[in-house]
C-alpha cells in the first residue's frame, strides 16, 4: 500500500464519521447522542475489520502468504516440466 492510499482511507474514514455525525443530527438527536452514536459506529466498523484481519491471518489467507505459496507451486512445476520422463 502506498502512502497516499493510506491517508486517502483515514480521510475517507474521517469525512464518514463527519457525515455520520450530521446525519443523526438530522435525524433529531442531539449534539452529544449523535456524536456517541457516531462513534460507536465508527469503532464497531473497526472491530469487524479487525476481525476480518485475524482471521485472514489465522487461516493464512494473507496476501504475502499467498504470494509463497504460488511461487512455491510455479518452481515445483518448472521443475516437474524440466525433468526428463526417465526422472519422473
Amino acid at each position: 500500500m502506498r502512502r497516499i492510499d493510506a491517508i486517502a482511507m483515514a480521510f475517507g474514514v474521517f469525512t464518514a464519521g463527519g457525515i455520520t455525525y450530521l446525519l443523526l443530527q438530522l435525524a433529531g438527536l442531539d449534539n452529544l447522542a449523535a456524536g456517541i452514536w457516531s462513534q460507536v459506529l465508527l469503532v464497531g466498523g473497526l472491530v469487524a475489520w479487525l476481525c476480518t484481519y485475524l482471521f485472514r491471518v489465522a487461516s493464512q489467507k494473507m496476501t504475502y502468504n499467498q504470494q509463497i505459496q504460488d511461487y512455491k507451486e510455479a518452481v515445483l512445476q518448472k521443475r516437474l516440466e524440466e525433468m526428463t520422463p526417465e526422472e519422473q
